[in-house]
């Protein structure tokens, strides 16, 4: 998947938890790009058993499309909070270097990320 499709993912994971209902518009405001560039995204996330539209216009997550949404932000929450316990990074740089780093990481630095993390003291609620 193309990073900007886990983008999308992620930004619907967290606007679902964040409001409960999650439109197109929401997530172009979300990301800040245009409505139509959502549309084009969300038909090619369909496509590919990621996304389904319910009533009212609404996103949701397929179960597909929220383990790797899920998979993606644990990725973000990771990475952010190696870099402010290694490198005293602070929270907004971190996270939007986490940003570019959560699409190209590979599973091997990552683990070995999360397992610092874990090890020094890192809150639940990050992990």
């Amino acid at each position: 998947m193309l990073e900007s499709g886990e983008n999308y993912l992620e930004t619907i994971l967290r606007l679902t938890q964040k409001n409960g209902n999650v439109r197109s518009v929401d997530v172009a405001e979300a990301l800040g790009v245009t409505k139509p560039s959502v549309s084009r995204a969300m038909s090619i996330l369909r496509e590919q058993g990621y996304v389904l539209f319910a009533e009212s216009n609404r996103l949701v997550l397929t179960e597909k499309g929220r383990a790797k949404a899920e998979a993606v932000y644990e990725r973000h929450r990771v990475i952010s909070r190696f870099l402010m316990l290694t490198l005293d990074v602070d929270e907004a740089l971190a996270a939007k270097d986490a940003c570019r780093f959560e699409h190209d990481i590979s599973d091997e630095t990552f683990e070995r990320m999360k397992a610092y993390v874990r090890a020094h003291g890192a809150q639940k609620e990050t992990l």
